[in-house]
């Protein structure tokens, strides 16, 4: 279930769509796919989720001083959980 879930993704947008719309957004391995993040938030959580939205970051080129280079692939899973359940890590 850790490999999966690898962090929430706390940010002013995300605690914006946690307290109007009871969804929350994590960062996952890439190649988990939806089933596989529900069933690891129902455990590691124990709330019931509803859906499961998935989006691939892009890799996005960015530069070191003279150094060119790219950030890391990532894969964002916003979760959409059932009314009443709700997570320790954001504050409402």
């Amino acid at each position: 279930m850790y490999d999966i879930i690898r962090r929430p993704l706390v940010t002013e947008k995300n605690t914006l769509l946690a307290t109007t719309q009871n969804e929350y957004a994590f960062e996952v391995a890439i190649d988990a796919n939806r089933s596989q993040v529900k069933q690891a938030i129902e455990k590691l959580f124990g709330v019931k989720v509803v859906r499961v939205n998935t989006l691939v970051a892009r890799r996005t080129a960015r530069k070191l001083g003279k150094l060119p280079g790219k950030r890391k692939l990532w894969k964002k899973a916003i979760v959409k959980v059932k009314e009443g359940d709700k997570f320790d890590f954001v504050a409402s």
